[in-house]
């Protein structure tokens, strides 16, 4: 019995010591990982990197250091690695398909590495939401709404969708449009709508603000209203210009469509 005793206690003992000294190993580790990527984050070469790169290679790192951190514990604890690699090439296919959706994510996640369809700042559109990109993760995306929501979209379907970048052009057009009647000279009312436009310092004059008759409309006629500006000024210059044009118009006489009278004659 003492014999017994003794054995148990001798191999709790080995047992005890090597649980510590993996819970050692995994405070050093944790604080070594973090002081890496710090290290790496901090380089002039990094530094030059904009900053979507810049934040996916930082999670990547993260990833690929925890995981050698873990062997590295796994290899203290006893665990042959032969065992390791036999278990998780057996488990391998089962946690492929249990993680056929992050998996796809991560190589969506590359896939824009890769292709840059956008970076962190840009105004997109894609997969149904649009927004101001925050982060671009290795499996997810987070996009600032304007009203200031935070909306993360899965890597692998925003690879999958149409994505329209409004920053990625230093210009973008304005195209309004407005109903008038019809009883004005129309080369007046586009000279108004023009010079009006004009007159806005961040509307660019080339290409030259352009106004004209768009289409008829009951009671008058549509006209089309197009300004170019610098894609930071855009959404400025069109509160702007929807304010300035109708006013300019309105002080010159030009009234909105006449409206029109439904006659209905029963027999």
């Amino acid at each position: 019995m003492t014999e017994f005793m003794n054995k148990g206690i001798e191999i709790l003992t080995a047992a005890g010591s090597k649980l510590i000294l993996a819970l050692l190993i995994w405070i050093i580790g944790s604080m070594v990982v973090k002081k890496v990527i710090k290290m790496v984050m901090g380089m002039k070469a990094t530094e030059k990197l904009d900053t979507t790169v810049k934040s996916f290679l930082g999670n990547l790192l993260k990833v690929v250091l925890y995981i050698v951190l873990v062997l590295s514990i796994i290899s203290v604890l006893g665990v042959p690695m032969a065992s390791v690699v036999a278990v998780l090439a057996s488990c391998g296919v089962a946690v492929g398909m249990a993680m056929q959706g992050s998996l796809s994510n991560l190589a969506g996640g590359i896939m824009l590495m890769i292709f840059r369809p956008f970076k962190v700042g840009d105004y997109i559109v894609a997969a149904g939401d649009e927004g101001v990109v925050k982060e671009l993760s290795m499996f997810y995306t987070v996009l600032n709404s304007l009203d200031n929501k935070e909306i993360t979209i899965p890597n692998g379907s925003l690879m999958n969708s149409n994505i329209q970048n409004f920053s990625a052009e230093s210009t973008r057009r304005v195209d309004l449009t407005f109903n008038l009647t019809g009883g004005r000279d129309v080369n007046e009312v586009k000279q108004i709508i023009e010079s009006t436009m004009a007159k806005n310092p961040m509307v660019l004059q080339d290409p030259a603000p352009f106004a004209s008759p768009l289409e008829g409309i009951p009671g008058g006629l549509a006209y089309t209203a197009r300004a170019w500006c610098n894609s930071a000024n855009y959404w400025d210059v069109y509160f702007e210009l929807m304010k300035a044009i109708p006013t300019a118009l309105g002080e010159a006489g030009v009234a909105g469509p006449a409206p029109t009278t439904n006659v209905n004659v029963n027999q």
